[in-house]
């Protein structure tokens, strides 16, 4: 242990993301890693930080986002993450990702979610890696490739439809070759319209590449209503047939006529995790955002706009009031803003408690960066939990609720010495005072920061100080237990 380092933050009360019970003590920081934890009266630094008792944890790890063009643009599309504690994100999730794929022309939703034309560029994974090296970020970032992003690349769009053996056996190339270069695993989305015909044959041939490179199975299942037992089942399948990992994204019961189910379907994946390695994360709200389909719009469930290219002016709006000024219904409405996105008010509180508080499950955000009218848990995930969870609903202690955002996610994703605050642990950390931090974004106001984040360290370096992002990028590409590769050149 050296007795001077770059930082030593004083008198915190430790939570070390393992779920075990805070202490207090002083961290050192020497060269982004963690130097030492306890009673460091002995050391000295170049920064030294009295913390007078407030929180000190591991970076929050977001293990489910849509960031990733986000982590290459800078404070202005990041900042939503840094300023509320998050350290690592995990991109590349339902099917959706930015590589491998190179497209001339706009792609079908929900791809266009995280990128327009000119964004559609890397031919590779390898490229996309390169890029993010160059550019540098402000957070570690570990990807996934998504099946939507191959298939609509290797069968030229048309995706309506099962696709060919050549067709398979490109997008598996594709994917083989990705975790080569650094990609993580392979995600999934086959709820969606370029991925709804794949067949349960076809993911799991596309998937094969991941059992020799120690990848995952990311999945936005094929359904999370009437026949979400159903998908959990071929989910399972697929983890079992390719013999890898799943993580199910964002569970959750959608639909009135499914409120309630979560008792159902927690009581099957515990089962399955008797034989299987399974988990799952869930966001901190009752309602859902994603790509605008006015063919899977209802009645009985109220629909905001989020963003809409012919009519951006409606971003923030009801559907169902935009359909009344305009003198039709709600489908017709959609079609007029197409292309857009929604958020769903589909979902019922306490089965977001019940996910949310079973030990299998982890906490992920899936904010969509570049909606004009986001949802609110863009910017507020993280400190939600930690404010109205823990400290107004009292669902489960400080302890449980970071180990859920820190160590558990380091775990199951195979992110090496993250995650906890011990020595020789890369420095990501959050000091944050627990009585004041809550989140601030609603739905009629998406994009206010978080209260009572008061620093935040990637790699030992401030990303977010003062209330606003220090401009460094320290950030770096993470593959799953492997080693990592700077995102600075």
């Amino acid at each position: 242990m050296p007795l001077r380092c770059d930082l030593i933050l004083r008198d915190a009360t430790i939570f070390d993301g393992t779920g075990g019970a805070r202490f207090s003590g002083d961290v050192a920081v020497a060269g982004g890693r963690i130097a030492g934890v306890g009673d460091l009266s002995g050391m000295s630094a170049d920064r030294e930080i009295l913390a007078a008792g407030k929180a000190l944890a591991p970076g929050f790890i977001d293990a489910h986002t849509h960031d990733d063009r986000a982590v290459l643009c800078g404070p202005a599309c990041i900042g939503c993450k840094i300023s509320q504690g998050v350290t690592t994100v995990l991109v590349g999730n339902c099917g959706v990702s930015l590589a491998p794929a190179r497209f001339t022309v706009p792609p079908p939703p929900p791809l266009d979610l995280i990128g327009a034309e000119g964004w559609w560029r890397f031919d590779s994974f390898g490229d996309y890696a390169h890029e993010l090296a160059r550019r540098g970020s402000e957070v570690n970032t570990m990807a996934f490739v998504g099946h939507q992003t191959l298939r609509v690349e290797a069968m030229g769009g048309d995706v309506s439809r099962p696709a060919k053996d050549g067709e398979i056996a490109r997008m598996r190339e594709r994917l083989k070759q990705s975790l080569a270069e650094g990609a993580s695993g392979f995600s999934t989305g086959l709820w969606y319209p370029p991925a709804m015909h794949a067949t349960t044959e076809e993911v799991i041939a596309i998937a094969e590449p991941l059992r020799g490179a120690g990848g995952l199975y990311v999945t936005h299942m094929r359904d999370e209503g009437e026949r979400i037992l159903a998908a959990i089942e071929e989910t399972l399948l697929i983890g079992k047939r390719v013999g890898v990992p799943v993580h199910i994204s964002h569970h959750k019961c959608s639909l009135p006529e499914n409120f309630g189910r979560s008792v159902q379907t927690l009581a099957l994946l515990e089962a399955y995790a008797r034989t299987q390695d399974v988990a799952f994360d869930v966001y901190p709200y009752p309602a859902s955002s994603t790509a605008l389909m006015p063919e899977r719009l209802r009645e009985d469930v109220p629909v905001m706009i989020t963003w809409s290219v012919p009519h951006p002016e409606m971003a923030g709006r009801m559907l169902a009031d935009i359909a009344r000024g305009w003198n039709t219904d709600i489908v017709e409405a959609a079609r007029r803003l197409l292309p857009a996105g929604q958020i769903s008010f589909a979902m019922d509180e306490e089965d977001v408690r019940r996910i949310l508080a079973h030990p299998m499950s982890v906490v992920g955000s899936d904010g969509i960066p570049h909606d004009a009218h986001p949802h609110p848990r863009l910017w507020g995930t993280f400190a939600r939990v930690l404010g109205h969870y823990v400290r107004d609903v009292g669902l489960f202690p400080l302890e449980t609720a970071i180990h859920k955002m820190t160590g558990r996610t380091a775990a199951l994703f195979g992110i090496e010495d993250r995650g906890v605050i011990r020595e020789g642990a890369h420095a990501d950390l959050v000091l944050f005072d627990p009585v004041r931090v809550r989140d601030r974004a609603t739905f009629a106001e998406p994009t206010l920061p978080a209260e009572g984040i008061e620093e935040v360290w990637v790699n030992g370096v401030p990303v977010f100080a003062n209330g606003a992002p220090t401009g460094e990028k320290p950030g770096r590409l993470i593959t799953r237990n492997r080693a990592e590769r700077p995102a600075a050149a």
